[in-house]
């Protein structure tokens, strides 16, 4: 229902359209991918994120502008790295609109990576780089400042106990 122009205006008609034109297995073609791609997003994410904060946050204190530039800078950096395997999940998740036999009948990432290199080559795999890193630097930046805020206050709520 995300692609432009979609014929679909419910979530309820999207699905039954779709397992009655492609079957179940339509639901999870990306699946694998995704896996594959959420992992090393998490991997460099915290990665990134936690030597960051160790440079610019050495007292490891609670400090919202440093956590929302770790974060953020974490979210650019996984997004990037990752955009090659989110390039082939949309093409995999979005096959079942393509009037084109080859990327419709796409049955996996390895199949979506041979069609993305023989049409487009190394840039294929870089496609929507910039809009994918803008998107994850502020959602990255909020979440680790959150993650960071909460976790302060636990902690200190730990310590304090009831006679703060």
């Amino acid at each position: 229902m995300q692609i432009h122009n979609s014929e679909f205006r419910s979530v309820a008609t999207c699905a039954r359209t779709i397992y009655a034109r492609e079957g179940l297995r339509a639901f999870y073609v990306a699946y694998p991918t995704t896996l594959m791609m959420n992992i090393p997003f998490t991997a460099v994410q915290f990665t990134v994120y936690d030597h960051l904060k160790a440079f610019i946050n050495p007292e490891n204190h609670y400090d919202p502008l440093k956590h929302v530039i770790s974060g953020g800078v974490a979210g650019a950096v996984a997004a990037a790295v990752t955009t090659p395997l989110d390039v082939a999940k949309t093409l995999l998740q979005t096959r079942g609109t393509s009037d084109d036999a080859q990327i419709r009948n796409a049955r996996g990432m390895r199949e979506a990576f041979r069609i993305i290199w023989q049409r487009d080559g190394a840039r294929g795999f870089i496609r929507g780089l910039t809009p994918r890193v803008l998107t994850h630097i502020p959602s990255n930046a909020l979440c680790w400042m959150s993650y960071e805020f909460f976790s302060a206050y636990r902690v200190s709520l730990l310590y304090c106990g009831r006679t703060c």
